[in-house]
């Protein structure tokens, strides 16, 4: 709906005065679109400005499609003025939506709502993501690692770029603070330092290889050249 300005010329008075409409858009029986005035607002001395207008325009909207608002931008003038020609809008039948059936509101103390397992993913996510795009995860697979070595090895990696501490540590980060887990895939509850031990030792035999690898794909990522440039230093003294 829209509100629609209407100027009208008294000759008796010789004066113009601006009357408005709810108005609304229609398609008639031959597809054309058409206006027709839903509901007469008169001159809407209490609303002089164009800003309040608007505002008196979309909370009328929001109580025509049944939408709540738990903080309202209307002063109380316009509230007033909404709920007044809501009212007339539902005497004449001109809103066309079916009352909601009641609904018992239970309050909230505020004072008594816990967090409970919090946990941080933004820079764990941002790390997940640039091993994935490094294709760890399958080099490690070529290279016949099974899928949970390689959940692990990724969790790993991830906790050591977030949180670099020993692997004692980090599982205390992991289990208590981190969401990296959700991120890999890997069972929370079999991370230990014992493992995280085994899967770094299994990395460092795999070294050599990855070195390359990750060469390779950020030469493929940021369309390096790799060069090797040779000085002669024997006459610098």
């Amino acid at each position: 709906m829209f509100i629609k300005s209407i100027r009208k010329y008294y000759q008796t008075e010789k004066t113009t005065h601006t009357y408005f409409r709810l108005s609304e858009s229609y398609r008639d029986e031959h597809v054309f679109s058409r206006q027709r005035m839903v509901l007469g607002l008169g001159r809407l001395p209490e609303l002089p400005d164009f800003d309040q207008k608007a505002l008196f325009l979309e909370r009328l909207n929001e109580l025509i499609k049944g939408r709540s608002t738990l903080f309202s931008s209307c002063d109380d003038k316009i509230e007033q003025l909404v709920q007044h020609y809501y009212s007339e809008l539902k005497r004449k039948r001109k809103v066309d939506r079916v009352s909601s059936p009641a609904v018992d509101f239970d309050t909230v103390n505020l004072n008594t709502l816990k967090n409970k397992n919090i946990r941080e993913v933004g820079a764990e996510s941002l790390c997940f993501q640039a091993v994935s795009q490094l294709k760890i995860d399958s080099y490690l697979r070529g290279r016949g690692w099974n899928d949970e070595q390689v959940k692990l090895a990724t969790t790993h990696i991830v906790s050591r770029a977030v949180y670099p501490a020993s692997e004692y540590k980090t599982v205390s980060w992991i289990k208590e603070n981190s969401a990296v887990c959700e991120l890999t895939g890997y069972d929370i509850e079999k991370v230990t330092k014992d493992k995280l031990y085994g899967i770094t030792k299994k990395l460092y035999q795999e070294k050599e290889g990855l070195e390359n690898h990750l060469s390779r794909c950020t030469n493929e990522l940021f369309k390096l050249e790799d060069k090797i440039i040779l000085y002669d230093l024997t006459n610098l003294r």
